[in-house]
Order: C-alpha cells, then sequence, then structure tokens
C-alpha cells in the first residue's frame, strides 16, 4: 500500500529566516544580547556604508562644534545601540511578558500620565526612535490603553508576526490614514494614552519645516489638530537602555510650544521636546535615519531658496 505524501514544507524564505532569528534571539538574556551588539556594532559601522555616511553626516550638523574624532566615536556608539535594538526586537515581541517586564528596571515620570487621566484628560506620548522604542510600546500597553498607529513592514510576511508582537499586550494598532486619525482622536476623549512617531519624515503636504538642531526638518502637523480637539496632555517617553541589563523608562514633559495652534510654532515644540529625549544619551538616537531629508528634496527643486546639501 502505497503511504499519502506527506505535506509539503513551507519554503525557507527571507521572512522565515528573520523570523527564526527573532525567536531565537528572545530567549537569550539582555546581557548576551549586548555583547552581540557590542562584536557587531563595529562590523556595521566598517562594512554597512549606507548607515556610517547617515549617521556621521547628521552628527556633523547637529553638533559641529564638537570634535572630529569625538563625533567619529558617537557614531560607533549609535550604531552599536541601533544593532542592539534590532537584537532585541524577539525580546520585546516574543519572549514571556513577565521577562520582558523584568528588564524595565526603572519608570521615571509615571505620574505625568495618570495625573492627566485623572483629571479626564488623554496622554500623547511622542516616542522618538530612540533607545529601544518597542520596549516603551509594551510598557505602555501593559498599563493603560493604548492606541498607535502602524504601517505594515514592506515585507508582508513579517506583519503577522510584528503585528502580534505589538498587540500582545493590548495595544490598539490603527491604520495611518484619516480612519486611523479619527481612531486616536476617540482614544484621546476616553482619556487614553496615544503614541505618536516625532522624528520620522510626513508626507509632503502633512507637515511643515521646523528646526532640529538648528537646522529645519520637515515635521508631521498631526499634533496640534488632536491637542485642540481634545485638549490632552502631551509627554515625552523613552525606553533608555542599561547596557547589558535592562531598559529605564522616561516621561518627560514636552515643549510648551506643542500645545500652540499654530501648526509651524507646534513643530517647533515636537522637535524640541525629542532634543530633550536624546539629551538622555546622545549615542542611543537612531542617527543612520535621513532626518533631513525632505530640506535636500526642496533644495534640489530650488537651488536658490536653500543652499543645504547633505545626503
Amino acid at each position: 500500500m502505497q503511504h499519502k505524501a506527506s505535506a509539503k514544507r513551507r519554503p525557507f524564505t527571507q521572512a522565515s529566516a528573520i523570523s527564526w532569528l527573532w525567536r531565537t534571539l528572545a530567549k537569550w538574556p539582555l546581557p548576551r544580547l549586548w555583547r552581540m551588539a557590542s562584536l557587531l556594532g563595529p562590523q556595521v559601522y566598517r562594512f554597512s556604508k549606507r548607515e556610517r555616511r547617515v549617521t556621521e553626516l547628521n552628527l556633523n550638523v547637529v553638533y559641529p562644534t564638537t570634535s572630529a574624532a569625538h563625533r567619529k566615536a558617537l557614531a560607533k556608539q549609535s550604531l552599536k545601540h541601533s544593532t542592539a535594538t534590532m537584537l532585541e526586537l524577539g525580546h520585546a515581541w516574543m519572549a514571556k511578558p513577565e521577562k520582558v517586564s523584568a528588564s524595565i528596571l526603572e519608570v521615571h515620570g509615571r505620574e505625568k500620565l495618570d495625573s492627566a487621566r485623572a483629571e479626564g484628560r488623554g496622554v500623547i506620548v511622542l516616542a522618538p526612535h530612540f533607545g529601544n522604542w518597542e520596549v516603551l510600546n509594551f510598557w505602555l500597553s501593559s498599563h493603560f490603553p493604548f492606541t498607535a498607529m502602524y504601517e505594515p513592514p514592506k515585507m508582508a510576511e513579517l506583519e503577522p508576526i510584528i503585528r502580534h508582537g505589538r498587540e500582545r499586550m493590548g495595544a490598539q494598532l490603527v491604520p495611518t490614514n484619516p480612519r486611523g486619525v479619527a481612531a486616536l482622536l476617540k482614544a484621546l476623549k476616553r482619556s487614553e494614552a496615544i503614541g505618536i512617531l516625532p522624528d520620522q519624515e510626513p508626507d509632503w503636504g502633512s507637515g511643515v519645516f521646523a528646526p532640529f538642531y538648528g537646522r529645519n526638518a520637515y515635521t508631521a502637523t498631526l499634533l496640534p489638530k488632536l491637542v485642540a480637539r481634545t485638549q490632552a496632555r502631551v509627554v515625552t517617553g523613552v525606553a533608555l537602555r542599561l547596557p547589558g541589563r535592562g531598559f529605564a523608562i522616561h516621561f518627560l514633559d514636552a515643549d510648551e510650544r506643542v500645545y500652540s495652534a499654530e501648526e509651524a510654532e507646534s513643530a517647533v515644540g515636537v522637535n524640541a521636546s525629542v532634543e530633550a529625549s536624546i539629551a538622555l544619551d546622545p549615542a542611543q538616537y537612531q542617527w543612520e535615519y535621513k532626518r533631513y531629508r525632505k530640506v535636500v528634496e526642496e533644495q534640489q527643486q530650488h537651488p536658490q531658496a536653500n543652499d543645504f546639501r547633505l545626503y
């Protein structure tokens, strides 16, 4: 008697390899992940030319009076921390919740969220790309009703894995469109917390130019619209890495200008708030992101209007 053919195995794709790696690294202790980041970080600096170049160009802009040697050392440290963040994704998304909770060793400024909610006000958390923002999402969604915008990854096979990781403690993810904005407004009116990425360049027409370390950067104008309609409190939130040990959550009062009804003034306050969080440890900011890209695009279209050349 001929046996039925066994079920076909799923092909081993790039997405399945990444998923397997996340699951494997989720089992590792944080000190081991940091040691690996310390080994891989210098290799990223050496061989990832794009990341090294953009990091160093950004640091040249934001710290022009700092010595070249110091900026180079800071670039190396920054790419080590970015490597650590990538290695820690499995920890944030797939490790047992009690393990992730135990890795959060300190929480500073929680009273800012508690007092706002006690007053019947929602809280807008500005969450820049600093430290491990996925750990921040884990903590927020573990302690408050929490809503954040979500854009699916380019690799569609990873979408359910990432979504599950971000939603597993109760976070609600909404699309980056008008329907998502409506969901954010409803959450704030219920005195809940929402998260916004303050340092990601929006599409043309959805932002204004505002100074970031003295240079204009295209900055989203969603925040003043949300504040005007809900009277929400605004704080900056980060998960500062304590290398080899865990994380410290920090909630900082946002710059008062974020409450301005003028979009340009509010954007100035947003960028000032991001700068204040970066000051906790500049090496933990994701400097390899092209924060000034829109300025460069504008300069290329109107060279007489701006002489700023970067990327």
